[in-house]
C-alpha cells in the first residue's frame, strides 16, 4: 500500500514538532544577574580558587587518611602520564573509582568496596580474565565522572550566580553544577560528566547529576546503566581544606550505593596549566586498535 505523501509530511511535522517541544521542555533560559544575584555569593562559603587532592583532611570514609599532598607535578597519575605528558595506556579503568579499579566485589556502601550485580560482576570478571587491550586514554578519550574528580592534577572552582564551574586541569575539562533552580532534565543527553544541578544545604554544596555516557566505566568491562545517579556534597572543613562526598547509585548495576569521601586542599597561589593531550602524545593504536607508547628519547631520529 502506498502512503500518501500529504500523510507522510504530516506524520514528519507532528514527530519534528515533538521533538522540538521535548527539547524546548528542558531549556532553561539564564537570566541577567542583578547586582543582588551577586551580593549574595557573598553569603556562600568561598569555594573559589584552585585546589589539588590529598592534604590534611578528615579521614576518609573508608578508615583511611588520604594521602599527603605532594609538591605540585610530582603525584604520577595512576591512568595518565605525569602532568604536561601524554597520557598512558589503559583508559577505562581510569574511569572508574579506585576501589573499582582493583575489582568488582567488596561490601559495598559507605567505606566498602563497590559491589556490582552478580550478573555485571561476572562481566568484569570475564572482561579482566580475557586481559583485553584498552586504547581509550591512549585515543585522548577523559574519564567520565566519577573518574574525572579523582585525577591527581589540580582544578579551578568558580562561583558565579547561578552555577559552580570547575575546570579540571586534567584533559582541559570542564564542569557546570547549576545552582539557578532548573531542575534535572527527563531526558538528558547522554555525557561524560553527566548534567549536574546543585542546591545549597547551609554550607554545604550538593550536586546531583544524571545522564551519563556508555564509554565511561564504573568497573573494567562494566558501563554504567542509564540508571545512575551521583550525588556529591561539598564542604570546607577549614578554610583551605574541601571535603567532597560521593555517592554513587544504580539500580542495574551497583548492589548497593557506593559512597566515598576525599578531600581538595586550596593553592591560593597556582594557577592551571594547559593540558593538551594530543601534544607531543607518544601513545599510538595501530590498524587492530592494539595500543602501545613510543620510548625513544625526543629529537633521537631528527635530522642533523
Amino acid at each position: 500500500m502506498t502512503i500518501p505523501k500529504k500523510l507522510v509530511l504530516s506524520a514528519t511535522a507532528i514527530l519534528f514538532a515533538v521533538s522540538i517541544g521535548s527539547i524546548s521542555a528542558q531549556q532553561y533560559v539564564t537570566k541577567k544577574p542583578a547586582a543582588s544575584d551577586w551580593s549574595a555569593l557573598a553569603n556562600l562559603p568561598d569555594f573559589n580558587g584552585v585546589w589539588e587532592r590529598g592534604g590534611g583532611a578528615p579521614r576518609g570514609n573508608a578508615g583511611q587518611a588520604p594521602n599527603a599532598a605532594a609538591p605540585r607535578g610530582g603525584a604520577a597519575p595512576a591512568a595518565g602520564a605525569p602532568r604536561g605528558g601524554a597520557p598512558a595506556t589503559g583508559g577505562q579503568a581510569a574511569t572508574a573509582p579506585a576501589a573499582a579499579q582493583r575489582g568488582a566485589g567488596g561490601r559495598g556502601g559507605r567505606g566498602g568496596g563497590m559491589q556490582l550485580n552478580p550478573e555485571y560482576e561476572a562481566k568484569s570478571r570475564a572482561y579482566q580474565a580475557s586481559a583485553p587491550e584498552d586504547n581509550t586514554t591512549a585515543n585522548c578519550l577523559p574519564p567520565g565522572m566519577p573518574g574525572i574528580m579523582t585525577q591527581p592534577y589540580p582544578m579551578e572552582f568558580l562561583m558565579t550566580p547561578g552555577k559552580v564551574t570547575i575546570v579540571i586541569e586534567a584533559y582541559t575539562q570542564v564542569r557546570h553544577i547549576y545552582t539557578d533552580g532548573r531542575k534535572l532534565p527527563e531526558d538528558p543527553d547522554p555525557k561524560f560528566f553527566g548534567t549536574s544541578i546543585g542546591h545549597w544545604e547551609g554550607d554545604t554544596l550538593v550536586a546531583e547529576s544524571i545522564g551519563f555516557s556508555p564509554s565511561i566505566r564504573l568497573a573494567p568491562g562494566v558501563a554504567p546503566s542509564d540508571k545512575m545517579r551521583i550525588v556529591e556534597r561539598f564542604r570546607l572543613a577549614d578554610p583551605d581544606n574541601m571535603t567532597i562526598e560521593t555517592t554513587i547509585t544504580d539500580p542495574v548495576v551497583l548492589a548497593a550505593p557506593y559512597t566515598t569521601s576525599s578531600n581538595l586542599r586550596r593553592h591560593r597561589e597556582w594557577t592551571i596549566e594547559e593540558y593538551i593531550c594530543e601534544e607531543n602524545n607518544r601513545n599510538s593504536v595501530d590498524s587492530s586498535g592494539k595500543a602501545g607508547i613510543d620510548l625513544t628519547p625526543p629529537g633521537a631520529n631528527s635530522s642533523k
